[in-house]
């Protein structure tokens, strides 16, 4: 039997790493649909002259059908397989980049939204389900971790983008190739991303557990041995075919229905995990990041410049984790996250309780101006190296085989309803008081230490159906 150390050193088949970047592509259209509308904001709300309520609910809809289409993937996952999923998503981003580039008025812009945040919904639950079930359990972490790195990298496309129409145009609402506005192009621009990923889910094999599931063991055999040649596949199949077996033993019979509020314990887990990843204000936390890039010298009009430097952080501390989370496990790269990101966010509340001022004129006096805007940046990073891409990896492999879409689509729905209410909140209690909002967001963060303490086990280096045992309670059926 190998060593951990031989396990980490082993070569990735280049297949494998090929299959798990093309499902990855996935969380590349996640982050580049939910970021492209943030260079079009203002030139929306002038075209359809909106009011900030409503310009505000355009924006955030999307999150509503990220929601709807995270519960959803689920059912098509389970039902129809994982590629099904993926061409549907694919469909729907390419639908709602058309549809949205050509919105006429403010209620299809918003329909369209809505329809692109289901597309969004089922990229986030079919990429990470689709890399653990065809990633070798050593480097399961790193390749799963991908689906962030997609994410980053697409949210990085998607400002970079926008810059460059807003730039080139001479201004978002100006004309730009055949006369089209420049904040047009930039959602049409997500049509090109769509098709590759259409393109790519048509190359892919389906899933071997779930074609295992499918009762289809020889073709699951042939995608075993394509995508891990060193390994025992008999043993793979027969360790899919007992969870299943197990799983019926225990009732469950790809239920989620459980005794704790109503659903499995496990399930729990992953909602929460979602939840807490929201919580600590990633979202919403450089809402305000104006007035600290004005508090220390600099100025407004270097805000997209500073938002795009903040996007390629993200892609390199992800790459940290990437390198980091097969050797030292997942619990002690969460715990380390959740204390930075504890320590940056009760400073930065700290620093806004000396500020002086109101709404856009508020000002940090002395060295707290530095002071906030380090700490900013440290939670990013904290964030960005843990709670980011390790949420993903998770959720890709604490479900039971047989629920696993189903469940990691409603860990995802959670997810985005908890993205929702934050992203809705956060200007309200902003105005209240800022310094009281960091302060929360760090409590949460507190609170993701103890979660990750006291209730997630290591699952490095364990097989799927292996790390799901240690979320069984004692004495049930499974056990």
């Amino acid at each position: 039997m190998s060593t951990a150390k031989e396990q980490l050193t082993a070569k990735i088949p280049q297949r494998v790493i090929w299959l798990a970047l093309a499902g990855a592509v996935g969380g590349f259209l996640f982050g580049f649909d939910s970021s492209v509308v943030n260079g079009a904001v203002d030139a929306i709300q002038d075209e359809f002259a909106l009011s900030e309520a409503v310009t505000g609910f355009a924006v955030a809809v999307a999150l509503l059908g990220c929601a709807a289409g995270a519960y959803l993937a689920g059912k098509v996952a389970d039902r129809y397989g994982r590629i099904p999923a993926m061409k549907l998503g694919a469909l729907l981003f390419l639908v709602s980049a058309i549809g949205t580039g050509f919105a006429f008025g403010v209620w299809d812009l918003i329909f369209w939204r809505l329809v692109g945040g289901l597309g969004i919904g089922l990229a986030s639950v079919i990429a990470p389900a689709y890399i653990s079930e065809i990633s070798p359990r050593h480097v399961r972490g790193r390749l799963a971790s991908l689906q962030q790195l997609a994410i980053t990298t697409g949210i990085f496309a998607a400002l970079l983008s926008d810059a460059l129409f807003a730039t080139s145009a001479g201004g978002a609402d100006q004309g730009f190739w055949l006369g089209i506005e420049a904040w047009r192009w930039m959602f049409l621009a997500a049509a090109v991303p769509a098709v590759v990923y259409g393109w790519i889910a048509y190359t892919l094999p389906e899933s071997p557990r779930f074609l295992v599931f499918q009762g289809k063991d020889e073709e699951a055999r042939k995608v075993f041995d394509s995508i891990a040649p060193a390994e025992d596949t008999d043993r793979h199949i027969r360790e899919i075919q007992d969870a299943i077996e197990e799983d019926k033993l225990a009732g469950q019979k790809g239920s989620l229905r459980g005794k704790t509020f109503g659903l499995q314990a496990v399930v729990w887990v992953g909602i929460t995990l979602s939840v807490l990843q929201q919580f600590v204000g990633i979202n919403v936390i450089f809402y305000y990041s104006t007035t600290l890039w004005k508090a220390v010298g600099f100025q407004e009009k270097d805000s997209l410049t500073i938002s795009v430097a903040t996007s390629i952080t993200n892609i390199l501390v992800t790459l940290v984790a990437i390198a980091l989370v097969d050797r030292i496990g997942r619990r002690p790269i969460l715990l380390a996250g959740s204390i930075g990101m504890a320590a940056s966010l009760g400073t930065m509340a700290l620093a806004f309780s000396s500020a002086v001022g109101s709404g856009s004129e508020i000002s940090l006096p002395g060295a707290w101006g530095p002071v906030a805007l380090v700490a900013a940046n440290v939670f990013v990073v904290s964030f960005g190296a843990s709670w980011g891409p390790l949420v993903w990896v998770l959720l890709g492999e604490i479900f039971p085989s047989r629920i696993r879409a189903r469940a990691l689509g409603l860990a995802a729905a959670a997810q985005w309803v908890a993205n929702f209410a934050i992203t809705l909140s956060f200007p309200v209690m902003a105005s209240a008081s800022l310094p009281l909002t960091y302060a929360m967001y760090a409590l949460f963060a507190a609170a993701s230490f103890f979660f990750v303490m006291f209730k997630v086990p290591e699952t490095n280096g364990m097989s799927l159906e292996q790390a799901e045992t240690l979320f069984v309670p004692k004495g049930s059926a499974k056990a």
